[in-house]
């Protein structure tokens, strides 16, 4: 079976692989430039991270059979024209959710005690000891609010949980009561939450119901000393709307892993926002993750080869359109 490794992945991926997956039975093809990708003809099994998988790549790779998402995101790949092509799209559900709630605490943090302002204004020897000291918060006491009840979601709830904060969440599948008294997370409704939260935090697919969920409307309800953080993808935040709301002290800022473009603009006026703070989309990265990853997509892909039952299809509703 040939397995096509696609994107940039971290170092020792490819090892991994042919660790887990057996030669006699896998073939393992490379393709970590645009150009080898623009060849891939013949992958019976793709395992997907950073590149784009459209209908293209999927009618061009006729003997196509699985996809294997690197992660929980798959709005990457278009699932509908798998589906009709009879290809399974499987990712892999809480896998980074450590690592994807560890940023989004970062962000929440830096962004809410304003460590970016302060590191830029030491660089060019301004010691901004009080200047920022009527604009800077902790977590203790405050309300973090959590768009997304998700594995991700979860995680960031028991980690604000440990600097003091209250958490209350939003989702339009609400948790079970057993899971909501375990992780201390209140259901409310979007925009009592948007209202009554001091911090935002976004866990939730980019799909069309989701996108620009966050526009001016929703961003007018925030108090002016409310943050927003987006650790998921960018599209769920209108950014102009953000930029606007920031300027004009409707909410006192934003950290952002996820935008709209990526990579970003050196023009975009994302980057010269004071109260914003933003890192590439890093939040499902750390090299410690392939010990997690690397397993559970070698397992579908056995599973598959076996013709056994596999983990987390989500292109369900395609496959059975056919």
């Amino acid at each position: 079976m040939k397995v096509a490794l696609v994107g940039i992945f971290p170092t020792g991926t490819e090892e991994m692989f042919k660790q887990l997956l057996p030669a006699t039975d896998f073939e393992m093809n490379i393709v970590n430039t645009q150009e080898k990708y623009d060849s891939l003809t013949d992958a019976e099994v793709i395992i997907m991270r950073i590149f784009k998988l459209p209908k293209e790549v999927i009618e061009r790779n006729k003997n196509l059979k699985l996809v294997e998402k690197w992660g929980a995101g798959y709005d990457t790949v278009d699932i509908e024209a798998a589906g009709k092509a009879n290809v399974k799209v499987c990712n892999v559900m809480g896998a980074n959710a450590y690592a994807v709630s560890e940023i989004a605490v970062l962000l929440i943090l830096a962004t809410y005690r304003n460590l970016i302002n302060h590191h830029q204004s030491m660089i060019k020897g301004v010691w901004t000891k009080g200047e920022f000291m009527d604009t800077s918060f902790s977590l203790m006491n405050k309300t973090v609010g959590l768009i997304g009840g998700g594995n991700i979601g979860r995680q960031v709830a028991s980690k604000v949980q440990a600097f003091g904060a209250n958490v209350q969440y939003y989702d339009v599948f609400r948790l079970n009561e057993e899971t909501e008294k375990e992780f201390k997370m209140k259901y409310v409704e979007l925009d009592e939450l948007l209202r009554k939260s001091d911090v935002i935090s976004l866990h939730i697919p980019l799909i069309d119901e989701t996108r620009n969920i966050i526009n001016g409307e929703k961003l007018a309800l925030m108090k002016p000393t409310s943050i927003i953080v987006n650790t998921a993808r960018g599209g769920l935040i209108d950014e102009e709307a953000l930029r606007e709301a920031i300027n004009n002290k409707k909410i006192l800022g934003a950290g952002l892993d996820c935008l709209a473009t990526e990579p970003i603009d050196p023009n975009d006026p994302m980057l010269k926002q004071k109260n914003v703070t933003l890192t590439p989309h890093i939040g499902g990265t750390s090299a410690d993750l392939l010990g997690v990853m690397a397993p559970r997509i070698a397992k579908n892909i056995l599973a598959f080869s076996k013709g056994e039952e596999l983990e987390s299809i989500v292109n369900m509703k395609y496959l059975q359109q056919q």
